[in-house]
């Protein structure tokens, strides 16, 4: 069965270039289907199959007005809107197997956006001049590949060429690639991980596992807490297994791998069964200490984890901070089916006795704030061990699948049992 590539792109400004890469996709025995989003002229060197003025009428306008009015904000936002749902409509009919854009920053907003729109495992390339730059505001939570251009999307030369032929490459190569067979019947349950509770997350999945649940793995580097709570909230994940917050702290300090305010909330509104520990929020992460705040710089201890990342210890406030953003995750939860385990013997590998960053008071900080805000109902388990040590991680385990099945964890009960 032959396989189509969508062409998203300003046909009145790129079409020459499209009209290239439509012929290269072409030759590999792959269709394409053309969508047109430029505003201001008629394509060029090529024809659209979906014409901008159908992706004008989709965001709501006439692009006859847009044109006379050109007010650029209003086509922006116009043909943001309207290419999203002309690319999920094509893509909900199953018209498409694949998507390429290629655009200058305008264009790329407008595009990958649309592409966000698709799940995750569909073909998806953006050919950019912003894609070597940040780009997590145009990839958000979705497996986009963005391709620098190099030069501008602006004609055919020795250099774009080469671009457009890896582009084009990369694209056949996904749609033509066989899929694998995904086995559906598993229960989901995501699971955090950061480099310092590895040990633990490993031990966890595997028995997870043995108890016929497939687990997801994120690393709690703001994008990853990002786009686990996507998933979440998607409605794809059956529990979770939040054993690493750390994002909380840098959310808390301004750090580098901050998820934002709506850290944890996904699995409350959901009401999944949900595990929540206070992993790692004894650091902070920014990248070399010269790029750190100035009032970080000072009077707070800090570990180069590698060239590029320097952790912060945080402090007793700042882990008062933390505690009520876990507290208030737990309360939010819909079913209840939610419990916070504490390790009263560190959060990390590094906040752990004699550890560089074990500071008792700290965490004993975060941990009364929890227990003073928290709902009564809510379990709030205290185990005597770090959060990598088996018999900590053991217990997380042992509440999460309790939860899943229904079973009530008592407070009192469970605490005693732990501490037993």
């Amino acid at each position: 069965m032959n396989k189509t590539v969508l062409l998203v792109g300003a046909m009145d400004t790129k079409g020459e270039d499209f009209a290239h890469v439509k012929h290269l996709i072409e030759q590999q025995k792959v269709k394409t289907l053309v969508v047109d989003f430029g505003v201001l002229g008629d394509p060029v060197g090529i024809t659209p199959d979906i014409p901008n003025s159908e992706v004008a009428e989709a965001g709501g306008a006439d692009i006859k007005t847009m044109r006379a009015e050109q007010k650029k904000d209003f086509c922006m936002e116009t043909m943001t809107k309207g290419l999203a749902k002309v690319v999920r409509k094509l893509y909900d009919e199953g018209k498409v197997d694949g998507v390429l854009g290629m655009a200058g920053t305008g264009g790329t907003s407008i595009a990958s956006a649309a592409m966000r729109t698709l799940p995750v495992g569909f073909p998806k390339i953006m050919v950019s001049t912003v894609a070597s730059e940040d780009v997590s505001a145009y990839v958000g939570t979705k497996d986009i590949t963005m391709f620098p251009s190099i030069v501008d999307v602006a004609g055919l030369n020795r250099i774009s060429r080469l671009i457009y032929s890896n582009a084009v490459g990369a694209i056949v190569g996904m749609v033509k690639q066989k899929r694998p067979k995904i086995d559906a019947s598993k229960p989901l349950i995501t699971a955090s991980m950061f480099g310092n509770t590895t040990k633990a997350v490993e031990r966890a999945r595997k028995q997870l596992e043995q108890e016929g649940y497939e687990v997801l793995v994120f690393h709690s580097t703001g994008t990853g807490g990002k786009v686990m709570e996507g998933l979440t909230d998607d409605g794809l994940v059956n529990a979770s297994y939040d054993l690493t917050t750390t994002e909380l702290a840098d959310f808390v300090c301004g750090g580098v791998m901050s998820a934002g305010p709506d850290r944890m909330m996904a699995a409350a509104r959901k009401g999944i069964p949900t595990i929540l520990v206070p992993g790692c929020v004894d650091m902070a992460n920014f990248w070399g200490v010269e790029t750190m705040p100035a009032k970080y710089q000072q009077g707070r201890k800090l570990y180069k984890w590698n060239p590029n990342v320097t952790l912060m210890r945080t402090t007793v406030e700042e882990n008062v901070k933390i505690g009520k953003l876990i507290a208030h995750a737990a309360n939010a939860h819909t079913t209840g089916k939610v419990a916070i385990l504490l390790p009263l013997k560190g959060v990390s590998m590094l906040d752990s006795p004699g550890g560089e960053f074990w500071d008792a008071e700290a965490d004993n900080a975060c941990y009364s704030t929890i227990r003073k805000l928290v709902k009564s109902n809510i379990p709030v388990l205290e185990i005597d061990a770090n959060i990598n040590d088996p018999e900590f991680v053991d217990k997380t385990v042992q509440v999460l699948l309790a939860l899943i099945k229904g079973e009530t964890v008592q407070p009192e009960t469970a605490t005693a049992a732990a501490q037993a």
